[in-house]
């Protein structure tokens, strides 16, 4: 029995996104946007909407007058993203 693979990492960007925040404390925009290669519009939408539903943190701040937007994962980020591998795995394992 094939599980429903989560829509919202579905998408390369944002799968790409979160498995960047699975393997550090938090992320700045800047250093997502050079890891991904996405533009900081497409990105920014991309963040917004997993901050939406959860799977993010997101801090906007300042360094030297310049803005700064940090990302963390939550932990229904993570639990996610653990779940989208698990189903991810299940695909991958059927005996045709």
């Amino acid at each position: 029995m094939f599980k429903d693979l989560d829509p919202l990492l579905h998408s390369q960007l944002r799968l790409a996104v979160v498995s960047i925040l699975m393997s550090v404390e938090e992320a700045e925009f800047n250093f997502i946007k050079e890891k991904t290669g996405a533009t900081s519009g497409n990105l920014s939408v991309q963040i917004s909407k997993l901050k939406e539903a959860g799977y993010l943190e997101v801090e906007k701040s300042f360094r030297d007058n310049f803005p700064l937007t940090t990302c963390k994962i939550t932990r229904k980020g993570k639990d996610a993203f653990d779940n989208y591998v698990k189903a991810l795995e299940g695909y991958l394992n059927q005996k045709g």
